[in-house]
C-alpha cells in the first residue's frame, strides 16, 4: 500500500535552499556537474559494499549514469544504478544536511554570496544546487537489496517541506528529475547537456549516457527534425583521470576534478600527478586548495584524500595517507598493492601505506616550494608571484604544526615558514633573509610571541633591539610557542626568545654600555632586594636590565620555562597548567624605577609597576580592583 507523508525541512537547509534558489551559484550549469558527481559517488559506494556482499549487484553488475530529457514535459532525469535509498535514508539525507557540524555551518553564513557559495561547496550539499534550475525536484530511489516495493519517491519544491511515499521500484539505484524553470528550458538539449558533460565530467570513471540523437523525416519527405532514438551512447571518456597519461590531460580537467573532489568552486594554487613505480607502486594526483575550509582547525574532523585500490574506490577522507599538518591538501591516491577490503584500522598498520604517506608528504612539500621559488622567479608572472604568500597567507599557521609532528622533514619546513618583523608588517620574512641581514656580532635569531602583532610590535621588551637596529621576528600564531619548542636553531644560528632569559646581546653591547650595567647593578642591590620581598609571592626573581629604553619594567621567564602567553592559551583551553612565576626586570634609568628609593609608597609601587609590566605582556593582574585603588591612592 503506498503511504504518503509530509515533512518538514531542517531549519539549516531551509536556510541553504533561500541561497540557492536566489541564484546563489553565479554559473548556473554546475548544478549538472554536482548531480553527476553524486550519482558516481553511488555508484562508488555499491561497489565497495559489494566487496563483502556480491548479491548487491542483483541483475546488474555494469555501473553507469544515464542522463535524459523530456521537452514536452520540461524534465531532465539523472539516474544511476549504484547503491540507492531506502525511505528513511532518504529522509535524512534530503532533508537534513548529512554532515556532522550543522550548525557550525550555518554560524558561517554571511549573506555574501560569493563566501556563502564557498561554504555550501564545502560541505557537499550539490544536491540543492538543483534548485537553480529547477521549481521543484522528484527523486526515486531503492537501496541495493531490498525488495522492489520498498522503493521511494522524495518530492519538494524547494520551500518549506518535502514528500516521502513508497512505491514500487524495480530497478536498483536513483534517478533525480528536475522540473525545469521557464528560464532553463536550454538544458532540454543533447548538444547543451553534452558540453556541459564533457566540460566537467568527463573524467568520471563510469560511463555517462545519453540517448543517441537520429533524423526524422517529414510528412512526404518534406522536412524533418532530430529526435531522440532508442540507443544509448557513451558521452565522457569514463576513465578515471588520473589513470590517463599527463600529456593526455588539460588544465581544464584537472582543475575540473579538483572541484569535484573538494566541492571547492575556485580552481587550486597547484597540483602534482604522479606514478610512483618500485617496492610500492601507486598513482598520486594532489591539489594546494587557494582558500582554506572554515574548519580547518577541527582537528576531530575527518580530512585527507580519496583513496582508490585498482580503481576501485575505498574511503573518502583516507587521514593514513597524509601528516595532519598537511589536512589541507586534496586529492586522489590509487594504490596497486593494497588490499581491497583495506579498513582505517589496517591503514595505520600497512608498510605500503607508510611509503605512500613518505612519497605524497615529499611530493606536496616540493609543491609548495615551487611556489616559494616562484616568488623570487623575475620571470613569473605577477600571478604566480603572489601565489605563495596567498598560500602562506591561508596555511602557513598549520604548516607550523609539522615542526613538533615530523623531524624528517623539519628543516624543509623550516625554510618555508614566513613572519611579521620590527622590519616588516607582512607575514613574508624567511629565516633565511632574517639570518642574511643579520648584524655583524649578532649571535642568535630573535622573536618574540604575542597575541597581536600590536602587542608584539609595542612589547617594552623590544626597546633594547629597536634602539640597536636588531630586526627581531614578530610570531602572533596561536601554534607558534609549542612549535618553536621543536626548532631550536635554523642552519646552525639559535633562535632566541626575546622574553626569555636575561638578555644578552654579546659583542653587539659595547664596553660602556656593560660597565654602566654593571654598576647600576651594584647600585640598586639594596632596591631589588626590597622589591624582592614585596614581590615574593608573585615574582620569581626580580633584577635590572638592559634591555629596557623608554618602559620602567617587563616581565621574562627563565630561558627553560613556560612562556606566560602559552600558560594562558592552555588555562583558556581548560588544562591544568603549572604555576608560572615570572622575573621582574626594571630599568634603573627610568624615573618610576628611581623614586622607589626611599618612597613612602615602596610596596604599592612595587605592586604597580608589577601590574603594568602584566598588562604590557597581555596579561591581567590577579586582582584588578586592588591595582586600581593603588593607582588611585598614587594619583590622589
Amino acid at each position: 500500500m503506498t503511504q504518503k507523508k509530509t515533512l518538514s525541512f531542517q531549519a539549516e537547509v531551509a536556510q541553504l535552499l533561500h541561497l540557492v534558489t536566489h541564484s546563489l551559484y553565479s554559473n548556473k550549469e554546475i548544478f549538472l556537474r554536482e548531480l553527476i558527481s553524486n550519482a558516481s559517488d553511488a555508484c562508488d559506494k555499491l561497489r565497495f559494499e559489494a566487496l563483502n556482499e556480491n548479491a548487491l549487484y542483483e541483475d546488474a553488475p555494469n555501473l553507469e549514469v544515464r542522463v535524459g530529457f523530456d521537452k514536452e514535459a520540461r524534465t531532465l532525469t539523472i539516474t544511476d544504478n549504484g547503491i540507492g535509498m531506502s525511505q528513511q535514508e532518504a529522509i535524512d539525507n534530503l532533508g537534513t544536511i548529512a554532515k556532522s557540524g550543522t550548525r557550525e555551518f550555518v554560524s558561517h553564513l554571511t549573506g555574501d554570496q560569493k563566501a556563502d557559495a564557498q561554504l555550501i561547496g564545502q560541505f557537499g550539499v550539490g544536491f540543492y544546487s538543483g534548485f537553480i534550475v529547477a521549481d521543484k525536484i522528484s527523486v526515486e530511489s531503492r537501496r541495493a537489496g531490498l525488495p522492489a516495493e520498498e522503493g521511494v519517491r522524495w518530492t519538494s519544491g524547494g520551500a518549506g517541506d518535502f514528500e516521502v511515499e513508497t512505491i514500487n521500484r524495480p530497478e536498483r539505484g536513483t534517478s533525480v528529475t528536475l522540473h525545469l524553470r521557464d528560464d532553463a528550458t536550454d538544458y532540454l538539449s543533447t548538444w547543451k547537456l553534452k558540453s556541459i558533460i564533457g566540460k566537467y565530467s568527463d573524467h568520471i570513471s563510469l560511463p555517462i549516457l545519453m540517448r543517441k540523437e537520429e533524423w526524422k523525416e517529414g510528412a512526404d519527405n518534406k522536412g524533418g527534425e532530430m529526435v531522440l532514438g532508442d540507443q544509448w551512447e557513451t558521452v565522457n571518456q569514463a576513465s578515471a583521470l588520473w589513470t590517463r597519461s599527463k600529456k593526455d590531460v588539460t588544465s581544464e580537467q584537472y582543475q575540473e576534478l579538483y572541484k569535484q573532489i573538494s566541492h571547492d568552486h575556485e580552481p587550486p594554487l597547484a597540483w602534482s600527478h604522479n606514478r610512483v613505480e618500485g617496492a610500492t607502486e601507486y598513482i598520486q594526483l594532489l591539489y594546494l586548495p587557494a582558500h582554506a575550509p572554515f574548519d580547518l582547525w577541527n582537528r576531530e574532523k575527518a580530512a585527507g584524500v580519496k583513496l582508490y585500490v585498482k580503481r576501485v574506490f575505498i574511503m573518502d577522507e583516507a587521514e593514513a595517507l597524509l601528516p595532519s599538518y598537511l589536512r589541507f591538501v586534496k586529492g586522489v591516491i590509487d594504490s596497486s598493492d593494497l588490499p581491497l577490503n583495506v579498513s582505517r584500522e589496517l591503514l595505520q598498520e600497512s608498510r605500503d601505506v607508510k611509503a605512500i604517506r613518505e612519497g605524497c608528504t615529499k611530493r606536496v612539500l616540493g609543491m609548495i616550494e615551487d611556489l616559494a621559488k616562484l616568488e623570487k622567479d623575475e620571470a613569473a608572472s605577477t600571478e604566480d608571484k603572489a601565489k605563495f604568500a596567498r598560500f602562506y597567507g591561508e596555511f602557513g599557521a598549520v604548516l607550523k604544526e609539522g615542526l613538533g609532528e615530523d623531524f624528517g622533514n623539519r628543516d624543509r619546513l623550516a625554510k618555508l615558514l614566513r613572519f611579521a618583523s620590527t622590519q616588516s608588517d607582512t607575514a613574508s620574512v624567511s629565516l633565511a633573509d632574517y639570518k642574511a641581514r643579520m648584524k655583524e656580532g649578532q649571535e642568535a635569531i630573535y622573536y618574540i610571541t604575542a597575541e597581536t602583532l600590536a602587542a608584539a610590535r609595542n612589547s617594552p621588551q623590544l626597546e633594547v633591539f629597536r634602539k640597536k637596529g636588531i630586526e627581531v621576528l614578530l610570531m602572533t600564531d596561536r601554534v607558534d610557542e609549542w612549535a618553536l619548542n621543536y626548532l631550536s636553531e635554523f642552519d646552525g644560528t639559535p633562535l632566541q626568545s626575546v622574553a626569555k632569559g636575561a638578555v644578552d646581546l654579546g659583542k653587539l653591547l659595547d664596553e660602556g654600555e656593560k660597565k654602566a650595567a654593571e654598576e647600576a647593578a651594584e647600585a640598586f642591590k639594596p632596591v631589588l632586594a626590597r622589591l624582592k620581598e614585596a614581590l615574593k609571592d608573585k615574582a620569581e626573581d626580580v633584577r635590572i636590565t638592559t634591555r629596557l629604553v623608554d618602559s620602567p619594567a617587563c616581565l621574562v621567564v627563565t630561558d627553560s620555562g613556560m612562556s606566560m602567553q602559552l600558560a594562558r592559551m592552555l588555562k583558556q583551553a581548560g588544562q591544568k597548567v603549572p604555576e608560572v612565576k615570572p622575573v621582574l626586570e626594571v630599568n634603573a634609568e627610568h624615573p618610576l624605577v628611581k623614586k622607589l628609593e626611599g618612597s613612602d609608597h615602596f610596596d604599592d609601587l612595587a605592586h604597580i609597576l608589577f601590574d603594568q609590566a602584566l598588562l604590557a605582556e597581555g596579561g591581567l593582574p590577579d586582582d584588578p580592583a586592588a591595582y586600581v585603588k593603588r593607582v588611585n591612592a598614587l594619583l590622589v
